[in-house]
């Protein structure tokens, strides 16, 4: 772990291992770090806030800049560790370097463009001034499906806007973010301004790091589950959150789409990260008229992803995380076929030589997909697609809202009027019109209703960890 500057053991000497989810190999031991760490960490990120928030903006933006030229020269070797400890497919562990690296370039930029303000006032020897100061200790909580992008989109407004921070990495990756702090070390973040907390227990020292009273901002990245507990927990104490938590997103396409077109961008969009993205579709509303030849590219497409180790050329969909991912894929299944469902293409786990010591499901496509089955409702987080087709009689903009969910959503039509009245009736924080990937670092991400709260990325980014002063001033 790295507190106060140092790597350290847990203070007990326990460790955990990182396993590689195609394979089953140990990649290695990292210390297990308990709740006496987990304080530790907040104590030595409490102790180096004021220095590092007295740095200029000019500072704080050239460690950052620093960190974002390291992290692009050993693109290389973090991308292949990625796919050993999470899975993805080399190609796609490179894609997410270069986006890791983005945020902290995006970042070190934002640093110099914290503006304040002016107010005018009443009284004619009286002046008001707005400024915007860092709110103090910061805590991330990231997730393994994007093990080092997700530290750097809360890291770099973190320690741009003059925040010190303690990042809890999920317990599936902890090798990944090891080596992402290792280059904000080399890149010059003094002694507490960063810290790394690893442990197999994510309950335990959550709730240490969650309740912890010098805490005072919380960035969670992870199941809607998860994400109302630690809101609760940090409403006791009134500490701000920022939640990016689950998806339902559902996958428009409108009558005068191009079918074949949108079915090479389902099948694209459900390939990414094989499925496990908060991002990718969770329903496909074909409507009927296109829907034949729609979901025969669909099928064709899913049927020809190869599925395998991801430092293996030519694979597309690495393994799924774990058992309870593969799990959940075979409840959905059986759920929607015991219902009415068929089965288009895959279905099941994946068997034979260069699967069985991994967890990897073939990549599937239902049709026949209706409202009463768990696909309709549960994120599915695999490579997965349900189809559900729609008549002219149809509200889809309805049937698309029926969630509890709104993180991204995807509409494919050639009429650009009628694009843009469907994303304006859409309920989720982004969509995606003809496009599969409206993301980026200059872009706010995050979502409404039970998908969370504030947005990560863009100058919305940089705000969640600001707090605003007003100062009156008598001459």
């Amino acid at each position: 772990m790295f507190i106060e500057g140092t790597w350290r053991a847990a203070t007990d000497g326990a460790e955990f291992t990182s396993t590689n989810p195609a394979t089953g190999e140990v990649l290695g031991s990292v210390p297990d770090g308990g709740p006496v760490d987990a304080s530790r960490a907040v104590e030595a990120a409490h102790a180096a806030f004021r220095d590092w928030a007295a740095k200029t903006a000019y500072e704080r933006a050239a460690v950052l800049q620093s960190a974002h030229v390291l992290m692009l020269e050993r693109r290389e070797d973090l991308a292949q560790l990625m796919t050993r400890e999470q899975g993805k497919p080399l190609r796609m562990a490179r894609t997410e370097v270069t986006y890791a690296a983005d945020f902290l370039q995006w970042f070190a930029e934002e640093a110099k463009r914290v503006y304040g303000e002016t107010i005018p006032s009443a009284r004619a020897n009286h002046r008001f001034l707005a400024l915007k100061q860092p709110i103090g200790v910061a805590l991330a909580i990231t997730p393994w499906n994007y093990p080092i992008s997700m530290l750097t989109r809360k890291i770099g407004p973190a320690l741009a806007a003059g925040c010190t921070i303690v990042v809890k990495p999920a317990e599936q990756t902890p090798l990944c973010a090891i080596e992402t702090v290792k280059i904000l070390e080399e890149a010059g973040v003094p002694p507490g301004v960063v810290n790394l907390v690893t442990s197999s227990d994510p309950v335990a020292v959550g709730d240490t790091l969650v309740s912890h009273p010098l805490v005072r901002k919380i960035s969670f990245t992870g199941s809607t589950e998860v994400g109302r507990l630690i809101a609760a927990r940090a409403g006791e104490r009134l500490v701000r959150v920022s939640m990016e938590l689950g998806g339902h997103a559902p996958f428009v396409v409108l009558p005068d789409a191009d079918p074949v077109h949108a079915a090479k961008g389902a099948a694209a969009l459900k390939s990414l990260n094989s499925g496990q993205a908060c991002i990718c579709e969770n329903r496909v509303l074909v409507h009927e008229s296109v829907a034949e030849e729609f979901t025969q590219v669909l099928v064709q497409r899913m049927a020809r992803m190869a599925a395998g180790d991801g430092r293996t050329d030519g694979v597309t969909i690495g393994p799924l995380i774990d058992q309870a991912a593969i799990d959940k894929m075979q409840r959905q299944v059986d759920d929607a076929v015991a219902k009415g469902a068929t089965v288009a293409t895959g279905g099941q786990r994946l068997a034979g030589e260069g699967y069985d010591d991994g967890f990897f499901w073939a990549p599937t496509v239902l049709t026949g997909v209706t409202p009463e089955m768990l696909i309709y409702r549960e994120e599915t987080f695999g490579p997965m697609v349900p189809v559900i087709t729609y008549g002219d009689d149809d509200d889809v903009v309805a049937m698309a809202n029926d969630t509890d969910y709104g993180l991204a959503a995807y509409v494919y039509t050639k009429d650009l009027a009628l694009a843009v009245r469907t994303a304006e009736g859409l309920d989720f924080g982004m969509v995606g019109i003809n496009d599969i990937n409206p993301t980026s670092a200059a872009v706010p991400f995050g979502g409404v209703k039970q998908s969370g709260l504030g947005r990560e990325g863009a100058r919305e980014g940089i705000l969640e960890y600001l707090d605003t002063k007003v100062i009156g001033l008598s001459m």
